[in-house]
């Protein structure tokens, strides 16, 4: 379902269309920056969006069906960009993934979200409040939702280096169960590793400007920042 549909013009929030046809047009005659928020879409829901904006279907296929990797391609003048989120549950002590597809054009963000935990009212209103930042444009969102959710990665780090504490007194304490517990948390380590590892060179692609992605320079502080927090 669409949760958000807004246009921005020099990164203020001047219009809240109610359809995506009325987006297309207003979008056009404002000359801004469109950023649609959907959650967890059938393939009908996104349908209209898709259409709208020219989304390429096997694109429009993986979103919809989501269980991506992360990665980051080009299809035409329109790039798909997945990202996955991360929420450490310390009393089960596992990993609870989601996943952000974004559609990135040179005017609009698709924002197709896959997790309950990554609410990206956050990003949104940090950007709000920071209009000569969002008024950079798409890429802009990028780095906001990157951002996000590589700043919450840092709170799952926090919960297994808790964990693994506990399980080293647990060790020196002789607990004959403790095998158990490592494997387990081991194989929630490796499914980290796998979400995280792949955003070090996304982003240094990024930044060397082997992805076709056009952005203004003044970001790459920003996406430095965030490269740093990835490694």
């Amino acid at each position: 379902m669409i949760i958000n549909n807004v246009i921005y013009v020099d990164g203020i929030r001047v219009a809240s269309p109610v359809t995506v046809e009325e987006t297309i047009d207003l979008c056009d005659s404002l000359h801004g920056m469109a950023w649609i928020g959907l959650y967890s879409p059938t393939r009908d829901e996104f349908e209209a969006v898709a259409r709208e904006f020219g989304l390429h279907e096997l694109a429009v296929e993986d979103a919809v069906v989501a269980h991506q990797r992360p990665k980051l391609e080009q299809y035409g003048s329109t790039w798909f960009v997945v990202l996955r989120t991360a929420h450490y549950v310390d009393p089960q002590e596992i990993i609870e993934f989601g996943e952000i597809h974004l559609f990135i054009g040179k005017n609009f963000v698709v924002a197709v979200r896959h997790s309950e935990h990554q609410d990206l009212k956050i990003v949104r209103n940090r950007l709000e409040s920071q209009s000569e930042l969002l008024a950079l444009g798409p890429s802009a969102v990028l780095y906001g939702i990157m951002d996000q959710v590589v700043d919450e990665y840092h709170q799952v780090v926090m919960g297994l280096e808790h964990d693994i504490d506990e399980i080293e007194i647990e060790v020196f304490g002789g607990r004959p169960d403790v095998s158990k517990r490592i494997y387990s948390l081991a194989r929630e380590v490796i499914d980290f590793q796998r979400a995280v590892t792949p955003l070090n060179p996304m982003l240094t692609a990024v930044r060397q400007d082997r992805t076709g992605l056009a952005y203004d320079q003044s970001l790459d502080e920003y996406f430095r920042d965030v490269q740093d927090h990835v490694v």
